[in-house]
C-alpha cells in the first residue's frame, strides 16, 4: 500500500512539473474575480463577459528588437481564447519573428497597452509568410474566428523602414515584382472583429486587409506610416483594404500614410464611415475593382460623412480597371457627406483608367465597370490647383453605364483663380450640378 502511495504521489507531481512547464517564463495567468450580481449579468455586445470577468493572461516582454516571444504570444493567445483576456502591458514590447496563425479565435479579448514590434528580417519575411493571391498580398499572421476584441492604447509596429527603403523605386503592381511585404493586421473568416485606440505604425504595405469578413469596426484608431529617408517614401500603405467583406465600420480615426486612406475592394459592402480624418494620402476610394479577367466585382451601400482630407493626391474617389483582359463589375448606392478637402489635386474624381493606363489604351479597351447612385453632397475647401480650375472630373468609361451621379453643395476653390470648373464625360442624367465635357 505505501508503494502504491508513493507512485502515486510521484506520478502527481511529475505531471504536475510537466503542466508547469507548458507555461512560459514570465506568464502569469489570473483568473477573473466573481463579479457582483449586477456585474454578472453584464455582457458585451456579442454577448459575451466583460473585461472586469475575464481571467487575465500575461507573457514575458522581449529584452531587444531581436528578442522574439512569437511562441509566448501563441501560447496566450490559446490561454486567453474561448472567453479570457491577454494583456500586453504598456512600457513594454513584445518582439514577433515569426508568422502566427491565429485563425481560430473565439471569444478573446486582446488588450494592447504596449507595443508589438515585428522583426525587420526581409530574408526571413519574404520566404515565410501567409500568402493571398489578391495582388500578390502576404501577412505576418492572420487573424480568424469570431467575437475578437483587439483594443487599449498601444502600438502595431509594422518596423518598415527596412522595408520602404529596400523597396524604393519598385511598384506593387509590376507583374514581375517578386518583392513581397507583409501587411500589419490582417483578419481572414472572421465575423465580430472589433479594433479600437490601437496605433498603427509602419507598415511595410498594407495596414489592414479584411478579407472574408462579416461585421468588424475600427474605433479611434490611429496610423502612420513616414520614413525618415526622403529617397525611399512609404509606399502602398493604404490604411484599410478589403475583400469579400460585409459589414465594414470605421469611425473617429486618423490616418497619415502615403497610399489610400480608405480603400475597400471588391466585393465590399454596407461600409460606414464617419469622423475620418486623412492626411497626405490618395484620398477616400470606392475600388480599384475590376482588375482580373472574367470576375465580378462590386461595392456597394456605402455612407461616408464628416470626412476630412489634407495634402493629398485625391478626395472623394471611384476607382476601376480599364486595359486589355479586365473584369467587370459595379459600384452603388455610395453617398460622400460633409467632405472637407485641403490642398488636394483631385477633389472628386471618377477614374475608370486606373491604373496607369493612358487615354488611347483606356479609349480601345475600356472598364466594364458600372457606377449608379452615388451621392457627394457638401464637399468644401481647396484644391491644390494642380488641374487649374477644375475641381471634380467625373469621367465614365465608355463601355459602362453611369447614372444616379448626383453633386450638391459643391463649394471647392483652386488656387488658379477664378471660377471652380466641373468635368463631367459620358453620365448619363443630370448630376445637379453645371457641368462641362472635355471638349468645351
Amino acid at each position: 500500500m505505501k508503494l502504491l502511495i508513493i507512485v502515486f504521489a510521484f506520478a502527481f507531481l511529475s505531471s504536475a512539473v510537466s503542466i508547469e512547464r507548458l507555461i512560459p517564463a514570465g506568464a502569469s495567468v489570473v483568473e477573473a474575480p466573481s463579479p457582483s450580481l449586477n456585474k454578472r449579468w453584464a455582457k458585451d455586445k456579442w454577448g459575451n463577459g466583460l473585461e472586469s470577468q475575464r481571467r487575465a493572461v500575461t507573457i514575458r516582454a522581449s529584452k531587444n528588437d531581436t528578442d522574439d516571444v512569437a511562441d509566448d504570444f501563441l501560447w496566450a493567445m490559446r490561454r486567453a481564447n474561448k472567453g479570457g483576456l491577454f494583456h500586453l502591458e504598456k512600457g513594454k514590447t513584445y518582439v514577433i519573428g515569426k508568422k502566427l496563425d491565429l485563425s481560430w479565435l473565439n471569444d478573446i479579448y486582446v488588450k494592447l497597452d504596449g507595443e508589438i514590434k515585428f522583426t525587420n528580417n526581409i530574408t526571413y519575411w519574404q520566404s515565410d509568410y501567409f500568402y493571398y493571391p489578391f495582388q500578390k498580398s502576404i501577412t505576418f499572421w492572420v487573424w480568424g474566428g469570431k467575437n475578437i476584441k483587439l483594443y487599449g492604447s498601444g502600438t502595431l509596429n509594422g518596423n518598415g523602414q527596412a522595408w520602404y527603403d529596400a523597396f524604393a523605386g519598385k511598384q506593387i503592381l509590376d507583374p514581375g515584382n517578386t518583392f513581397l511585404r507583409p501587411i500589419l493586421f490582417l483578419t481572414d473568416n472572421a465575423t465580430n472583429v472589433e479594433v479600437e485606440g490601437i496605433k498603427f505604425l509602419n507598415s511595410p504595405c498594407w495596414n489592414t486587409f479584411l478579407v472574408r469578413t462579416k461585421d468588424i469596426t475600427f474605433d479611434h484608431c490611429r496610423f502612420d506610416a513616414v520614413s525618415t529617408n526622403v529617397s525611399s517614401r512609404p509606399a502602398n500603405t493604404d490604411g484599410f483594404d478589403s475583400l469579400n467583406v460585409d459589414g465594414l465600420t470605421v469611425t473617429n480615426t486618423e490616418v497619415n500614410v502615403g497610399d489610400d486612406c480608405f480603400s475597400p475592394k471588391p466585393n465590399t459592402t454596407n461600409i460606414l464611415v464617419k469622423n475620418l480624418w486623412c492626411n497626405g494620402t490618395h484620398g477616400v476610394s470606392m475600388g480599384s475593382i475590376g482588375q482580373y479577367p472574367g470576375v465580378l466585382d462590386f461595392i456597394s451601400n456605402a455612407w461616408l460623412e464628416n470626412i476630412t482630407l489634407l495634402n493629398g493626391q485625391n478626395g472623394a474617389r471611384l476607382k476601376a480597371w480599364a486595359g486589355e483582359n479586365v473584369g467587370y463589375g459595379y459600384i452603388t448606392n455610395i453617398t460622400y457627406k460633409d467632405v472637407h478637402v485641403e490642398n488636394t489635386d483631385h477633389p472628386i474624381v471618377l477614374d475608370q483608367c486606373y491604373f496607369n493606363i493612358n487615354e488611347t489604351a483606356c479609349a480601345q479597351y475600356p472598364s466594364n465597370v458600372n457606377i449608379s447612385d452615388v451621392r457627394f453632397i457638401n464637399v468644401h475647401g481647396t484644391s491644390s490647383g494642380l488641374e487649374g480650375r477644375v475641381v471634380a472630373d467625373l469621367t465614365c468609361s465608355p463601355g459602362a453605364t453611369c447614372e444616379g451621379i448626383h453633386l450638391e453643395d459643391i463649394d471647392i476653390t483652386s488656387p488658379a483663380g477664378g471660377p471652380p470648373v466641373i468635368v463631367c464625360n459620358n453620365i448619363s442624367g443630370d448630376i445637379g450640378v453645371e457641368c462641362v465635357s472635355d471638349e468645351e
